[in-house]
């Protein structure tokens, strides 16, 4: 059996508003919790198989040319060495939605430093590692790479918006900005590497491996291997982390299988630490210009945003830091266009919050030079440019909370709506600021599937391939079907990333959360179809709560002995045409900066969102966190640094790389205004993963103007670049 719906039109009677139950939007803790603090949650490379032999990836010294000569003899002696593999299989990078497409690099020509090349296998780790460290290769280079984004020739992108005449409208303003920010690129650094276990039995392939999309990447795999999709079975059920680093299909998992094949016997492959970061896509830089242009009052008459990003050649992903300036703000004056350089850097692709994360901080930081400009509280300011439509295109929004999220967080944080200088307070050797920034991210939902079993002894099992990296999956899916059905959490059994369920949408782009549990919602709309039936009543007025109908039988009753199972189907409709639908949000910082060193330390953090329904208050909250994090990160130390001689990652591991720690992170105040969002999704609910983090960097960056007086046009604003823009 099954439920199916094309979503296209708002469901402004939600079922789950009549439940009830007091399950969902809870701070239900998570289902899967102890198995994680116990250590008894298997990630990718913790299944226990035997005889598994261990790989360890080779990877290039150069960053272009061709790999000519691998030599395998030179570590086929070496203890333990069962084999090399130099497989064409061997993919040249990371695979995002290119399944049914042949790589457009093949594994032996060289793009970037560190590619890999070639798997050694062994009996051991240690042989393994050491073996490939010894393995002689060589090469024909080109001597032509390009490392540098801003000394290539760029690509002109499609998509572009034009409307009016900006150039005048900036001529004519009261009140305008014309400046330039550049982002540093970003590793998605998960604490999970990347890692897979390849057991193939003859016919088929099972492998488990840390993904996000698993619904995409048993077609990636098939398609790398050359087999049908049903011979192949991927496991993901608990994933450490990915932040977009495993939407695709990555090397090490096609190793580990072309191995596995190979050789008749299990094989693991786990990424070094180094191998992650210098293999693994990264965020591209940026350089992005805006104009601004305001009149008297500060309403904007004019809005400009080009950009500037990377990729290696042939690649079509490319950061869409233009993502919510196309909406954000009004200004019949608009000119919005993106190019990309193409340059011999590992693949550019999808890092936490693409687009928004570098896009929405130079904006913010844009928007406060003018507020200063125009004598216009920050705040106040954004209040006055929200649109009623799309500026572009004229749709309506599906909602639109940011005006709540300004005022709410602004009296949360104690935002002083006063005259704004810098400057205004030291405490020692350290001046002290605030600063704002509005919050932003497109919506997206995606085709959905997931099986609902009512079990015959009352319990319920939930079945999609759908992954949880961390984001909390397991949970709200039992607390989906549990307000639905009228059972408490740990009656509800909740079964995860593993090919052989229901394909879900996998994790990744915030859409998961409401896709997947809008599948669950629709299974168990048809469940209470048939439960109603045998009670006599309508599905509208069916009543359940603690395992029972409400005035009548038991679930148990009602199976007769019998399992019940639907399965249910989401996809979006045209609704997406009809509507704009984002998440938006507000950050509010206090800094302080010393004045001698330049050092910045983030005191608090204020962040209020609006993003339809919440499922769970406890995880969101964690979203929300996490992303407020990433943004002290993207503010103040992340960049990935590459040698401008042959294209290297300079600091390609968590030594180097520096990621916020405990003591960078304050106290972070997390608000949500409550909203639904009917057209949104079937439960009213938009994401929230990516929304935290949207624009966080720029209140930062801000306060630190507040704060001192510099106005820094570079992220991260190291102490070097606050000290050079500090006034005398």
């Amino acid at each position: 059996m099954s439920a199916y719906l094309k979503q296209d039109e708002p469901d402004n009677a939600n079922r789950l508003d009549n439940m009830r139950q007091g399950v969902l939007g809870t701070d239900a803790s998570r289902i899967e919790g102890l198995l994680k603090v116990t250590g008894t949650a298997p990630y990718a490379a913790e299944y226990q198989l035997d005889d598994c032999l261990e790989g360890v990836l080779v990877t290039a010294t150069i960053s272009k040319g061709e790999v000519t000569a691998i030599d395998a003899d030179s570590v086929l002696s070496m203890p333990g060495v069962v084999t090399v593999i130099d497989d064409p299989a061997l993919i040249a990078r990371p695979a995002q939605g290119t399944a049914g497409e042949a790589p457009e690099q093949p594994a032996r020509k060289i793009g970037y430093f560190g590619q890999p090349i070639a798997l050694v296998v062994a009996e051991t780790f240690e042989q393994a590692r050491d073996a490939a460290k010894h393995l002689s290769v060589s090469y024909r280079e080109d001597d032509d790479a390009a490392f540098d984004p801003e000394a290539v020739e760029a690509e002109t992108k499609d998509g572009a918006t034009s409307q009016g005449d900006l150039a005048h409208a900036m001529k004519v303003a009261a009140a305008s900005v014309d400046q330039t920010y550049r982002t540093e690129g970003h590793s998605s650094a998960a604490m999970e590497p990347h890692a897979a276990i390849a057991q193939w039995d003859g016919d088929t392939l099972t492998v488990y491996a840390s993904l996000q999309m698993l619904n995409y990447n048993i077609s990636e795999l098939a398609d790398s291997l050359g087999l049908d999709e049903d011979k192949v079975r991927l496991v993901s059920r608990y994933v450490g982390g990915g932040f977009g680093s495993k939407l695709g299909i990555s090397e090490e998992t096609v190793a580990a299988s072309v191995a596995a094949m190979k050789l008749e016997r299990p094989v693991r492959v786990a990424m070094l630490r180094q191998q992650v970061l210098q293999c693994i896509m990264r965020r591209s830089e940026t350089r992005q210009r805006f104009r601004l242009a305001a009149g008297e009052d500060g309403k904007l008459t004019g809005f400009g945003h080009e950009a500037r990003v990377s990729n290696l050649p042939g690649e079509r992903f490319a950061e869409p830091v233009l993502q919510s300036s196309h909406f954000l703000y009004a200004g019949e004056n608009r000119e919005l266009s993106m190019e990309v350089a193409r340059i011999h850097r590992m693949t550019a692709g999808s890092v936490r919050a693409p687009g928004e994360a570098v896009g929405m901080p130079a904006l913010e930081c844009a928007m406060d030079v003018l507020a200063e400009k125009c004598g216009v509280d920050p705040v106040e300011l954004r209040l006055r440019n929200i649109p009623d439509r799309h500026p572009a295109n004229g749709t309506p929004f599906s909602s639109h909370k940011l005006a709540e999220c300004l005022k709410q967080g602004a009296e949360a944080f104690g935002w002083d709506s006063g005259q704004r200088s810098p400057r205004h307070t030291r405490e020692g050797e350290w001046w002290v600021g605030t600063g704002m920034a509005s919050a932003a991210r497109v919506h997206n939902v995606g085709e959905a599937k997931a099986r609902v079993t009512l079990k015959a002894d009352g319990t319920t099992l939930v079945e999609t391939d759908m992954t949880d990296i961390g984001t909390g999956t397991y949970t709200i899916l039992a607390q989906t079907v549990g307000e639905m059905l009228g059972l408490p959490v740990d009656k509800v059994l909740v079964e995860l990333g593993d090919t052989r369920h229901p394909r879900g949408p996998g994790s990744g782009g915030s859409w998961g959360a409401a896709s997947i549990c809008s599948a669950a919602y629709l299974a168990c709309l048809a469940l209470r179809e048939t439960l109603a039936k045998r009670a006599n009543a309508s599905e509208e007025n069916l009543e359940l709560k603690d395992g029972a109908v409400v005035g009548g039988a038991s679930l148990v009753n009602l199976l007769d002995g019998k399992d019940l199972a639907e399965e249910g189907h989401y996809e979006p409709g045209d609704i997406e045409d009809d509507f704009t639908a984002a998440g938006f949000g507000a950050f509010f910082a206090r800094v302080r900066v010393n004045r001698f060193t330049g050092e910045t330390r983030v005191e608090h953090m204020t962040g209020a969102f609006g993003f339809g329904r919440v499922l769970n208050t406890k995880t969101a909250r964690s979203q929300c966190l996490g992303g407020m994090t990433w943004s002290i990160g993207a503010a103040l130390t992340e960049a990935m640094l590459f040698d401008p001689v042959d294209g290297h990652l300079a600091n390609c591991d968590l030594a180097e790389y520096h990621v916020p720690v405990n003591r960078d992170v304050p106290d972070l105040d997390v608000l949500f205004v409550e909203e639904r969002d009917g057209a949104a999704s079937p439960i009213q609910a938009k994401g929230i993963g990516e929304l935290g983090m949207c624009g966080g960097a720029g209140a930062i960056a801000n306060a630190i103007y507040n704060a001192c007086g510099a106005r820094v046009f570079e992220f991260p604003m190291t102490p070097d670049r606050v000290l050079t823009a500090m006034p005398d």
